[in-house]
């Protein structure tokens, strides 16, 4: 028998499968892959909406999504570190504005160490190992 959940439980007794959701996804080179997304306190977390309606109103029209079940959500986003599903976000970050103070990544570049870099994780090694 389930005890009742009062308004001072942190959490309801037992866990209901949300169902069906609507997951905000993004394109990858097999397919599609469910977008993660933090909560404020950093954690990552998986997101899936009841409605396209909410989904498009937190997310924007042109968000890609696919309808999957709570469990699958948490089954596939549980190795990215994502221990939680949000059901129905109410509040989201904007996306940053495209401008001149948005740096943009150089194939050529990504990946590389500059000169910088180099020094301190020259000055870091050596401390470690002097």
């Amino acid at each position: 028998m389930a005890r009742p959940v009062s308004d001072e439980d942190p959490e309801p007794s037992e866990r209901f499968p949300a169902g069906p959701l609507y997951v905000p996804v993004r394109p990858g080179p097999l397919g599609h892959a469910a977008r993660l997304f933090r909560t404020p306190l950093g954690d990552r977390t998986a997101v899936g909406f009841t409605s396209e309606r909410a989904l498009t109103a937190t997310l924007g029209a042109g968000q890609p999504w696919v309808r999957l079940a709570e469990p699958a959500l948490r089954t596939i986003t549980a190795p990215l570190g994502a221990a939680t599903v949000t059901v129905d976000p109410q509040l989201s970050a904007p996306a940053p504005a495209p401008g001149p103070h948005r740096r943009t990544r150089n194939p050529r570049t990504s990946g590389a160490l500059r000169g910088a870099g180099i020094a301190a994780l020259v000055m870091a090694l050596s401390y470690w190992t002097g």
